[in-house]
């Protein structure tokens, strides 16, 4: 599986219809999609689709036609995010209508298209099962704890301190292992 970091545009037409697609992670995505209405008022359609994980790590799939005839435009875009195994990702289609209707399957056609153009210029990153683990150590050890973490790309998201310092760091179980044995006799796991 694969996700993306930053947002993509790319925009498609189709006999005078122009289709501008946006790739964006799924965390931007109701924000991006109140901001594309605001901008694109004179826009006939806002196709979109979106894959994430939930909690449970399952995967949660959507998708909208707005207005399009049924199956034509959301499941398109959905299936094309699904050939490329992406997740914790949203496509906003925004279509101008050309005044030229494109049918059932010149719609399927148009979507698929701008969704995999949108595609083709953007930087997928591989995903990893991330965990969250706790660890404690002495307060001289502060500095070397937190430059190893940085080092082995690890998050540190969230300090405590009292009577020693508490943090809760989170990346991939392996890289975790590697920091932990790397860090034994400094850090222990609480």
């Amino acid at each position: 599986m694969k996700f993306i970091k930053s947002p993509y545009t790319n925009s498609h037409e189709v006999k005078q219809s122009k289709f501008i697609a946006h790739l964006i992670p799924f965390s931007e995505y109701e924000h991006t999609l109140l901001e594309l209405k605001k901008t694109h008022q004179k826009a006939r359609h806002f196709v979109v689709a979106y894959r994430y994980l939930n909690e449970f790590a399952q995967i949660v799939e959507h998708s909208s036609d707005d207005g399009e005839p049924k199956g034509t435009s959301g499941k398109p875009s959905l299936f094309v995010l699904q050939g490329a195994e992406i997740i914790d990702t949203a496509v906003i289609i925004v279509r101008y209508f050309g005044g030229t209707k494109l049918g059932t399957g010149g719609l399927v056609r148009a979507y698929s298209d701008a969704v995999n153009a949108v595609l083709s210029q953007t930087i997928l990153i591989e995903y990893k099962n991330e965990i969250v683990k706790t660890i404690s150590f002495e307060y001289t050890n502060t500095r070397i704890v937190e430059y190893e973490c940085l080092a082995c790309g690890i998050t540190i998201i969230e300090k405590v301190f009292s009577s020693t310092p508490v943090y809760k760091v989170k990346a991939c179980e392996s890289t975790i292992q590697d920091f932990l044995v790397k860090m034994q006799r400094l850090v222990e796991l609480v």
